[in-house]
């Protein structure tokens, strides 16, 4: 049976990719599940009690009953769907380690704290090599424009439009793709990187990645997402920023909010209608659902303010009815 489970696992996946879903989190839960039952004797079908275990295994990055109930979380999609074949398949609810903790508020950048990352990505070595203008630009482009790492890190050449000042992302998470205006001046410093890093002797094919690993081992392919956390890392102990989120530390992908919640903050400022712009910066930044813009205005205490303004605008309104 527990070999049975390794197989509907992966065929779980395959029909939920074919529909454009990722699901490297989810993948990593349920192959670790699978795993874990077949060192079970007498497993016969998925219950509550065998995904606790699962659940609570101390070999497992964290042991607090919030990532107990995140693992629990993360199956309940695939229980149900494993109904139709195994019905007394359970399915996990919030009565065993309560309901997961919301989304951990982010560290938002101020901007000496942007300069400090760039400068200091520029000083990347080797000194006559490429390595720290990519990763300046790298860094960059993903503030600027609040792309994802894996969208940034999967660009290429011909995907960089600098004569328009677009760039576009090919079907990225949820299996989209969009287009991405960018401001002069990011025009301005791409172009500069690009004319760097062709004098270098980088292929200058439609194909290639716009941003090249420089090891010697991967020369000339495209960054792995592994080696630019690292290289994050490294930056940020360097840095040693004191981190204003509750996730462990600041992070790249911080680098994605910051920009989101600079921008509303402008919004503000110049007056503008921020229901009216949400949906644009949605679409902007390819959130699924606009709701996940949202979530900025009432997780990050530098938009709670607005919140609260659209919370006292509406007062008035339900008073008067």
């Amino acid at each position: 049976m527990s070999a049975d489970l390794g197989g509907r696992v992966e065929q779980y996946l395959e029909e939920r990719r074919r529909l454009g879903f990722e699901l490297r989190c989810q993948a990593y839960c349920l192959r670790g599940l699978a795993c874990y039952v077949r060192n079970i004797a007498d497993y016969e079908s998925l219950t509550l009690d065998v995904m606790a275990e699962w659940a609570r295994q101390t070999n497992l990055s964290r042991v607090d009953s919030r990532t107990w109930a995140r693992r629990l979380k993360s199956l309940r999609p695939f229980t149900r769907w494993m109904q139709q074949f195994e019905p007394r398949t359970e399915v996990p609810d919030y009565t065993i380690f309560g309901r997961p903790s919301e989304r951990p508020a982010p560290h938002i950048y101020t901007e000496p704290e942007i300069i400090d990352l760039l400068a200091a990505a520029r000083r990347l070595g080797p000194e006559s090599g490429l390595n720290g203008r990519v990763f300046e630009m790298l860094f960059g482009l993903i503030a600027c424009t609040g792309m994802r790492v894996s969208e940034a890190i999967g660009l290429h050449n011909s995907d960089v439009d600098l004569q328009r000042g677009l760039l576009t992302i090919r079907r990225t998470k949820f299996a989209k793709s969009r287009n991405v205006p960018i401001h002069l001046s990011a025009v301005s410093a791409l172009g500069k990187y690009r004319w760097i890093r062709d004098l270098t002797g980088a292929t200058q094919d439609e194909e290639a990645p716009f941003f090249p690993d420089t090891r010697l081992r991967r020369h000339g392919e495209p960054l792995d997402q592994r080696h630019v956390e690292r290289v994050f890392e490294g930056l940020r102990k360097e840095l040693a920023w004191v981190n204003r989120g509750t996730h462990h530390a600041p992070r790249i992908h911080d680098l994605r909010h910051t920009f989101v919640v600079r921008r509303i903050l402008l919004w503000q400022q110049q007056g503008v209608d921020v229901d009216q712009a949400m949906l644009a910066l949605s679409t902007y930044v390819g959130h699924a659902k606009v709701s996940n813009t949202y979530w900025y205005l009432q997780a990050v205490p530098e938009l709670m303010a607005i919140a609260a303004q659209r919370f006292e605008d509406y007062m008035p309104e339900v008073c008067d009815v």
